[in-house]
């Protein structure tokens, strides 16, 4: 049907047959209602009828909440979608007949890429009628959903083209979904790294960022008055050309270099025998199947499977090494003005957010992946046939992903220790100053503790989907989703309440998100099996969450006048703990009942 080949055709005429398209479209579409209407509560009272002045300032503000919004969260989706597709296929061993067949290298690497953000691509359609309706309203022009749509769309394609390109280059799943993270992370450091570039005045430096940078162009779209030192409406169609460019050279790049890349890894052959060896190390030899001499395992297979073999893909230094320079450049851009002495509200949080997050998503994709690798390689069903118990093989798995993923945790919580360092060297208030010392203490250590419960929490979430999802992308998709919107639906929530700092009006918008959060969770800890425990923990973690971010907004932090931070940090602790053993007591019985061990209450 298309000249993209038979890939592509597949998934354009078998999508719209699952439900999956339809729920994410009313999803989508309940998402804008929602934060429509919390920046309707944010800008007037029930009290009060609205006016149509009113109305012509309420317009712009959804809009521009709405278009941020959707700009992070289908960029990221779509970039993690092209690359799970890719990279499971590797996984599988599927990806090698479709390099043996007679499609030619753009079949194949723009059928699966483009044919994974097919059901992503059509969201922004669903919300556009709605917000053509802001028009009417006043405050928004045509001009500006059309631009903004459009940069959504090329934003979406570069992304899924860095995902796909990943992909291809690397062999295993957990490497494509890191070094696809580190790198939209890495490029959108780099180009606000433009800023320091002497010699570069106002107006060009804001029109080459406006080019390169897909939120500043948003940002030069959402405000009328920014389009004249953007470059007017040239700099937004530079940009437009400048990410469709990016992604038809990231897609072109797959193409070409698919074969070159794919297949990767040396062929297993025969170790040739000694002429001198005994009988019995001869057989022995010849049992042996691998190159090289023959490893001793010790303690936990598992365990040392996790730490001494490439189980993960090759060249992990790669990965660590692109973690590191995003973490350098996050800690220079946030933690440079507080050693030259400026002073801003929430200033610890412009370098723990996105050092945490980001850490959060490498952790989850470590701990998704080390099941899926296992599923898809048919390694797991292995394990029915082995003499190793439930704990042997959840907690050698656990410690595996702690062990691997030591490098995300520590950044964090050495940044956080940094924090409350020169919390403490900074001049204490007047009044009560050992009072101010020993809270910034205690919220440094309940910061730590709350924060070493959810990595916890992050790595038994990935194992619990992996092995409840009935397939690996889908487990991905999942796990990875639940952080994400765990930790950006907090930020978004955060950022809601202080539109106009007045949280008793919002309390109708902030119930719908709570309802979102705890039905969403409840999905995903629960999913065909549900129980009273998982029910439970679905239910508080997002309440947990969300009265530690209002506690961290209403509470004026960095002063005397805000609570203490051990009940959130119990509050935080206590919930995300109970949703660790709610989801550890199953996970050791339903793998032991798997494996023929147990009746299952059969008895």
């Amino acid at each position: 049907m298309f000249a993209l080949g038979p890939i592509f055709d597949r998934e354009w005429t078998t999508l719209p047959r699952n439900g999956r398209p339809q729920w994410m479209r009313g999803a989508w579409i309940g998402l804008f209602s929602v934060i429509a209407l919390t920046c309707w509560l944010s800008t007037t009272e029930w009290s009060r009828a609205s006016t149509y002045l009113d109305m012509s300032r309420l317009s712009p503000l959804i809009f521009q909440v709405f278009t941020a919004v959707q700009l992070v969260i289908l960029v990221f989706f779509a970039a993690l979608a092209a690359a799970s597709a890719v990279a499971l296929e590797k996984d599988r061993r599927t990806f090698l007949l479709l390099l043996i067949t007679d499609l030619s290298n753009h079949e194949i690497v723009l059928g699966k890429i483009l044919g994974s953000m097919l059901p992503l691509i059509q969201l922004p359609l669903a919300t556009l009628p709605l917000l053509i309706l802001l028009v009417a309203t006043g405050g928004v022009g045509l001009d500006q959903v059309l631009l903004a749509t459009a940069l959504t769309w090329a934003a979406m394609f570069a992304g899924g083209g860095l995902g796909g390109l990943m992909a291809l280059w690397r062999e295993r799943t957990f490497p494509a979904l890191a070094l696809t993270a580190l790198s939209m992370v890495l490029y959108l450091l780099l180009v606000q790294a433009l800023k320091l570039i002497p010699g570069l005045a106002d107006g060009p430096q804001n029109w080459l960022l406006t080019v390169v940078d897909p939120f500043t162009a948003l940002l030069a779209v959402l405000d009328p008055s920014g389009l004249a030192p953007a470059g007017g409406y040239g700099g937004l169609l530079a940009h437009l050309g400048w990410m469709t460019a990016l992604a038809m050279g990231l897609l072109g790049a797959g193409v070409v270099m698919l074969r070159v890349w794919n297949p990767s890894g040396e062929p297993i052959m025969q170790r040739e025998l000694p002429a001198d060896a005994p009988e019995e190390e001869t057989d022995r030899l010849k049992a042996h199947s691998g190159p090289g001499k023959p490893r001793s395992v010790f303690g936990n297979p598992i365990l040392w499977r996790e730490t001494h073999t490439r189980a993960y893909g090759r060249r992990p230094l790669l990965i660590q090494g692109g973690y590191l320079v995003v973490l350098a450049l996050i800690i220079y851009g946030a933690a440079a003005p507080l050693v030259m002495g400026e002073k801003f509200p929430f200033a610890a949080a412009y370098g723990l957010v996105p050092v945490a997050v980001l850490s959060l998503l490498l952790v989850t994709a470590q701990a998704v992946t080390a099941i899926t690798s296992e599923k898809d390689l048919g390694a797991l069903d292995l394990l029915l046939v082995t003499d190793l118990t439930a704990p042997e093989f959840v907690f050698g798995k656990l410690l595996g992903i702690f062990r691997n993923t030591l490098l995300y945790i520590v950044p964090p919580m050495l940044l956080a220790g940094w924090y409350g360092y020169m919390g403490l060297l900074a001049s204490p208030p007047a009044r009560y100053p050992e009072l101010a010392r020993s809270m910034n203490a205690s919220a440094l250590l309940s910061l730590l503790g709350g924060a070493t419960v959810v990595f916890a929490f992050t790595m038994v979430l990935g194992i619990h989907i992996a092995l409840r999802a009935r397939n690996s992308r889908g487990a991905i998709l999942t796990g990875l989703g639940a952080i994400f919107f765990l930790t950006v639906g907090t930020l978004v929530t955060i950022a809601l309440i202080l539109v106009n700092g007045r949280f008793e009006y919002q309390w109708a918008s902030f119930l719908a998100f709570l309802g979102a959060g705890i039905g969403g969770l409840w999905w995903v800890l629960n999913g065909e099996r549900p129980s009273s425990a998982l029910t439970l923990a679905s239910w508080l973690c997002p309440l947990a969450v969300f009265y530690a971010a209002a506690n961290l907004v209403v509470g004026k932090p960095g002063t005397l006048e805000t609570g203490d931070p051990l009940i959130p940090f119990l509050v935080i602790s206590g919930s995300f703990g109970f949703a660790i053993a709610a989801m550890l007591v199953p996970l050791l019985s339903e793998f032991d009942v798997a494996m023929g061990r147990t009746s299952g209450g059969a008895d």
